[in-house]
Parts: structure tokens; C-alpha cells; sequence
């Protein structure tokens, strides 16, 4: 039997159908990625959606030759039901799988104790990178939302099961993807802590410390500071009046 058709949006588009990957024109891109993120939607927002700026009768028009241009198979890709499109039940998408994996691990069903943690899902590409339509955007900030809270539920349970060192990986894969995330920084200090590595788990709080101060002039909240042995007041800044920046959490410094 031949493998179902699956749809890559993760990344550069891709549509493969059996063993060969078909290319598409770019209105085919366009409404076969809309379709394949919405599932189903009535031709007039389809329409609308992918070319508001002429008339809905242009629009429409626009609509049904991107259609008739679409690869015909049995079954087809898109099939209509009334006035609505909807994507064919066999086509494999890849953005809802990472949404099914992310959403698990949020609601608690994370790998079990044995088992190799998503990692690589959950630090994979955006949503059609270089995209810049309005419902492009929305639905990349979304997923991005979505993997962020997921790695660091998943370094929280990985921290739970005895497992610090994939707990650190999950939680930098977050602190890389939005320094300034102090819930990313929670999860490396947690994870460095259930080693017994207090004076790691100091270290990367000051760093976050100081690049938060540095780029926001605020301090961390109570609960993360709460997390660690009680010292001395810590400075405003360092002896020598230096700030570190995102140098000190390996993070490449910022421009100018």
C-alpha cells in the first residue's frame, strides 16, 4: 500500500503523495496550507482569506482555478461539502501532529519514565518560515506559544522522573528560543538543583539576573528567587559596574 499524503508546513512547504513530492504553484501552496492548518472552511473566508484585495468574484474565481490546478487522485486532497472545503482524512499534517505532542505533554501525558522525551519535535522549524500573511503570523505565534509551555512542562516532568540532565536540555531549548522567559530559567535552575549543583543553579540565576536588568530593568519574581539558599543581598551590578548580557547565559551578545 502506498504511504498516505503528508503535508509539511514546518519548515519549507512540501507535499509528498506516495513516494514523490509534488510541487505546487504558489496559490496551490498558499490554500493548501490554509486548508491543511483549518481543516475546513467555507469557500467565501477561503476565498476572502487568500486574496482580499480585489473583489469576492475575482476572489472566487482565483479560488476554483487553484483548485482545478491541484493533483488529482483518488481520493482527492480537498473534498467539499456545501459552500465548505475540507482537507481529505488521509493527509498527514505535521503541524497537528507537533499540536497533539505538545498538548499531551501540557496536560501532564508526558513520556513515561523509560521512554526518549519529544525533544526533537518540540525544538524543530517554524511555520513556514518567510510567510508574512496575517494568518501565517497568528498561527506561527500560536505554535510557538504551544512549544514553549511544552518544553518547559517537559522539563519539569523529566525533573520529576529523576532525568536533570534531559531536563536541562528541554529547559535550554526554551532559554534559546526566548531569553527572557523566566520560566525557561526556573527549569535550568530546577533541574541543576535536583543534581545537588547549587552553585550552578546560582550562577545561571545571577546571569538571568543581571540580562534581565540589563534589557528590562526588572527583577526576577519572588518564586524564582525563593528557589535558591538564602545569601547576602545580591548588588545591582557585579563589582566593576560590568552588566553581563546574554554572553553570560551563552547566548551570543545583541547587536551593537
Amino acid at each position: 500500500m502506498s504511504p498516505p499524503p503528508r503535508l509539511r508546513l514546518l519548515g519549507q512547504f512540501r507535499l509528498d503523495i506516495g513516494t514523490e513530492t509534488v510541487e505546487l504553484c504558489r496559490n496551490g501552496q498558499r490554500l493548501l496550507a490554509y486548508l491543511g492548518l483549518r481543516g475546513r472552511v467555507s469557500r467565501t473566508v477561503l476565498a476572502g482569506t487568500l486574496w482580499p484585495e480585489v473583489t469576492e468574484e475575482h476572489a472566487r474565481g482565483s479560488l476554483r482555478t487553484t483548485l482545478w490546478k491541484l493533483p488529482r487522485g483518488q481520493p482527492p486532497l480537498i473534498g467539499s461539502c456545501g459552500d465548505a472545503l475540507l482537507v481529505a482524512p488521509a493527509l498527514r499534517v505535521d503541524v497537528h501532529t507537533l499540536a497533539r505532542t505538545a498538548l499531551g505533554v501540557v496536560q501532564g501525558c508526558g513520556p513515561p519514565p523509560t521512554s526518549r522525551p519529544p525533544l526533537g519535535l518540540l525544538v524543530g522549524e517554524d511555520l513556514l518560515p518567510g510567510w508574512d500573511e496575517d494568518w501565517i503570523l497568528l498561527e506561527r505565534e500560536r505554535l510557538r506559544q504551544l512549544r514553549l509551555h511544552a518544553l518547559d512542562a517537559l522539563a519539569e516532568a523529566l525533573i520529576r522522573q529523576g532525568r536533570p540532565a534531559l531536563a536541562i536540555e528541554a529547559a535550554w531549548a526554551s532559554v534559546r528560543a526566548e531569553p527572557l522567559r523566566e520560566s525557561a530559567h526556573r527549569a535550568v535552575v530546577a533541574a541543576h538543583l535536583a543534581e545537588g549543583n547549587v552553585g550552578e543553579a546560582v550562577r545561571h540565576y545571577d546571569a538571568f539576573r543581571r540580562l534581565l536588568y540589563e534589557e528590562l530593568g526588572v527583577e526576577p519574581s519572588p518564586r524564582f528567587a525563593r528557589m535558591l539558599p538564602e545569601r547576602p543581598p545580591a548588588r545591582t551590578s557585579p563589582p566593576g559596574g560590568r552588566h553581563p548580557g546574554r554572553n553570560d547565559l551563552g547566548l551570543g551578545a545583541w547587536p551593537g
